[in-house]
């Protein structure tokens, strides 16, 4: 097995423990990277969901899994067809299924049987409180979006494209599939600066959307590569600062790696990032 599918196999696996409720994406602990003082209802929030947004979904598709509010940075407009990278259990793609409302659609695409399954049950809760039938879910690899070229008017995807051991091809692939003026709204994780070589080779930092992070710097250089225009980059610290706040158990085993005085804030930062397909 290369290092790119051995990259694929970790996460597919550690992510399908997420789905059924026997792991974390910080490893075996029974939270998901908030540790035992937060719930995925305070990750979400602390990263900008409102209360609002957060009942409006079914409440088996929060995972505690996002590093930023995708949703919201992409303003989405009703009869919009929009595309969710990584949609896990669907808890963007639900959200953004309320925005595009009857007239539009959404796709939530994701490598994991196992979260696909997840989403596809919360697909019935959804249709029953919503009346709406305008989401579903195929399974398929952000590198080769199982889409038709030019077939999207916005991508969206939240704490997922660190994941990927190919950023360059995930780029390529937004840039195929969206129509001409479509734009991509992503929430991720990003360096300031390198990590040190431990943090890297610890297998719960790559599925904790840490280890798989790339420098700002460089997520502007591939955007701009595959074409895109208008590159708009955010950093926000809070999610670092929560999850530094609630102890969380990924966080604290890699804080202990770091240089003596150094805080996980000087190497990482929840970046969201706005670009559009000239």
């Amino acid at each position: 097995m290369d290092k790119k599918e051995h990259i694929r196999s970790v996460v597919r696996e550690g992510y399908g423990r997420i789905a059924s409720g026997s792991g974390s994406c910080c490893g075996p602990e029974s939270s998901c990277c908030g540790g035992a003082a937060a719930t995925p209802h305070d990750v979400a929030r602390s990263v900008g969901y409102t209360a609002e947004e957060l009942a409006g979904i079914p409440a088996e598709a929060n995972l505690g899994l996002s590093c930023g509010n995708a949703v919201a940075l992409a303003a989405l407009n009703p009869g919009e067809t929009v595309v969710d990278l990584g949609a896990g259990a669907g808890f963007d793609v639900f959200q953004a299924g309320r925005k595009v409302g009857s007239a539009g659609r959404v796709i939530g695409v994701d490598m994991t049987p196992e979260m696909l399954a997840r989403a596809r049950r919360n697909l019935e809760v959804y249709r029953a409180d919503t009346g709406l039938d305008n989401v579903e879910f195929r399974l398929g690899e952000i590198e080769h979006l199982p889409l038709a070229d030019g077939s999207v008017d916005v991508i969206i995807s939240n704490c997922v494209i660190n994941l990927s051991p190919d950023k360059e091809q995930v780029w390529r692939e937004m840039y195929r599939v969206l129509k001409p003026g479509g734009r991509v709204a992503i929430s991720d994780l990003a360096l300031r600066q390198p990590l040190p070589p431990a943090v890297v080779e610890m297998t719960e930092a790559l599925t904790g959307c840490i280890a798989g992070a790339v420098l700002v710097e460089e997520t502007e250089r591939m955007a701009r590569a595959a074409g895109f225009a208008d590159v708009r980059l955010v950093s926000r610290d809070d999610y670092v600062a929560a999850m530094k706040e609630w102890q969380d158990p990924l966080f604290v085993k890699i804080i202990a790696l770091l240089p003596a005085g150094a805080n996980l804030a000087d190497y990482v930062t929840s970046l969201a990032v706005q670009a559009r397909k000239s």
